[in-house]
């Protein structure tokens, strides 16, 4: 088992800046990968960002990229998700996720996901 936690979140104008973080306990050294999402109201959840254990290489969506970063801490005990340059549609409530076997090809899929923290709200106001 895996408990995520998220914090961070708040509101912002549009252009400012806020950083999530996602503290990690219980078996994370069985966390393939770990996972931003976020879900606005009335809408799916969707993926922001993933970063997967052995390789360096870092997931963005389309929509993100250019504006967000994520990083963990080494131990992989922490996530981070640093955005920047929010817009309104980066509103809604930010997710943490993890999970111990997810396949590269699942990797923006809420569904390979195992692991999911309570969310944490972010608010983009013009």
């Amino acid at each position: 088992q895996v408990q995520l936690v998220e914090s961070g979140g708040g509101l912002v104008q549009a252009g400012g800046s806020l950083r999530l973080s996602c503290a990690a306990s219980g078996r994370t050294f069985t966390s393939r990968a770990m996972a931003w999402f976020r879900q606005a109201p009335g809408k799916e959840r969707e993926f922001v960002a993933a970063v997967r254990r052995g390789t360096s290489v870092l997931y963005y969506a389309d929509s993100v990229k250019g504006r967000f970063t994520i990083s963990r801490d080494n131990t992989w005990n922490t996530l981070y998700l640093q955005m920047d340059s929010l817009e309104l549609d980066d509103t809604g409530v930010y997710y943490c996720a993890a999970d111990p076997g997810i396949i590269l090809s699942n990797m923006r899929n809420a569904r390979g996901y195992t692991y999911w923290g309570q969310g944490t709200q972010v608010t983009v106001s013009s």
